[in-house]
């Protein structure tokens, strides 16, 4: 494998960049990077505007619901063939194609809002069509970052992408909230918005040329063909991934905890909404107590470097810990800025917990099984969020909000225990 390059628009396949070459100046991360911005920045324009387009169709918050759920349902369904093909075909191309369909589909909704054709059927199927291209689009960037960048700068480069992340989730929302109009024309700028930011993520791909190298090194040290590597792993299917994760301790953990987080917390954006507008307070407000966690995500990711200095287990677990007391504590009626505290607080580790799920899972992944592994993890922290959103809006069916959001408390609460005990958790280490 090449160990030095001269340039950084010349990456052949297998090639790394070396690791005192800075980041800042490696073209082909940074060129997937802004693809990914302007995508994920899309993305979450568009969770604005399809609600908004939902119930101006059919005026029903159920329907508006049913639409995230089906996109949560296609991303499941073609999260482990994702991998596979991540694992078999070209990334970039698998790229390409996650990115021009969601453009597509994008623009067929568009299209069908400004002429009056748009029904909930059509929105439903756009759902899932959307959600299906999330984990293609997620396992084909992975792999291309992984090859673009040195092992040394992983981190860095992983931290750099959570900056991505919240800093879509902070602009995304004001953006698609002023982008959609009163009329049906412009009511289709959103969407139009989101089209292009498919189209940018597009060409990003289309200029970043970089491919995984797949060949595994035995136990001699030795490098074995990539095409009998690439046999080997297609021998074990689309649950290589799940095997891989689930045969180690330490990461079926990680995974459960992890997945255990994102199902009670699925809800909890309604939860916040229905116990501020208990406090009469305007939507504005809320909106902006909301964005607060989007910033406490961006202030994280500085902390990555230092919190990383803890041992694995112990981060978990005081990070997820910590969101016990934070959420039972919204149950407190103290107005929009305690509850914009309470999310900027719970926020600040988040980014560290990703990074962590990277070096102990993602970068430890046999390089032909990796794309599988990335996509497996991603079925598996979102399989529970349906059921997750479901519960939530039934106890509040029932409960108040508050009651609601201190039975979740708790269940998160046993969860970090039970995980607490294992010792598995506490002997883990960071790998070399």
């Amino acid at each position: 494998m090449t160990e030095t390059m001269t340039r950084t628009d010349e990456l052949k396949p297998g090639e790394i960049k070396p690791a005192e070459f800075p980041l800042r100046r490696n073209k082909a991360f940074q060129t997937l990077w802004a693809g990914s911005a302007f995508s994920t920045l899309g993305i979450a324009v568009a969770d604005v505007a399809y609600p908004l387009a939902i119930l101006g169709v059919t005026r029903s918050p159920a329907d508006a619901g049913l639409f995230a759920a089906m996109q949560t349902v296609g991303q499941i369904l073609s999260g482990l063939p994702a991998g596979q093909l991540a694992d078999r075909r070209s990334p970039r191309l698998l790229l390409i194609a996650a990115e021009s369909g969601r453009a597509l589909v994008t623009g067929v909704v568009a299209v069908a809002l400004i002429m009056g054709w748009l029904t909930l059927p059509l929105l439903l199927i756009a759902a899932v069509l959307i959600g299906a291209g999330q984990p293609l689009a997620s396992a084909a960037r992975m792999l291309m970052i992984r090859t673009a960048v040195p092992q040394e700068q992983l981190t860095r480069a992983m931290t750099q992408d959570e900056v991505r992340i919240n800093g879509a989730e902070l602009a995304g929302p004001p953006i698609g909230g002023a982008l959609y109009g009163l009329n049906a024309l412009a009511h289709a700028v959103p969407f139009l918005f989101t089209i292009g930011s498919f189209l940018l993520s597009l060409f990003a791909a289309f200029l970043t040329k970089v491919e995984p190298d797949r060949t595994a090194v035995d136990s001699d040290g030795e490098e074995k063909p990539a095409d009998q590597d690439k046999k080997k792993a297609g021998n074990d299917g689309m649950l290589a991934g799940i095997k891989s994760i689930w045969a180690s301790p330490i990461l079926r953990v990680t995974t459960l905890l992890l997945a255990t987080v994102n199902s009670l917390g699925a809800g909890f954006g309604l939860i916040a909404v229905v116990i501020l507008r208990a406090q009469a307070v305007p939507s504005a407000q809320i909106g902006i107590a909301l964005g607060t966690s989007a910033v406490g995500g961006l202030a994280g990711a500085a902390l990555v470097r230092p919190l990383h200095r803890l041992r694995p287990g112990a981060l978990m677990i005081a990070v997820c810990g910590l969101l016990v007391p934070l959420l039972a504590l919204v149950a407190l009626p103290y107005g929009p800025w305690w509850m914009a505290g309470l999310l900027f607080i719970a926020m600040l580790g988040i980014p560290s917990i990703r990074v962590l799920v990277d070096v102990l899972i993602l970068r430890q992944a046999p390089p032909a099984e990796r794309g599988r592994v990335v996509a497996a993890l991603m079925t598996l922290l979102t399989l529970g969020m349906p059921a997750g959103l479901a519960a939530t809006g039934l106890l509040m069916q029932y409960l108040s909000a508050q009651t609601t959001v201190l039975i979740l408390a708790a269940l998160l609460g046993v969860g970090v225990l039970l995980c607490a005990i294992r010792p598995e958790v506490w002997r883990a280490r960071w790998p070399e």
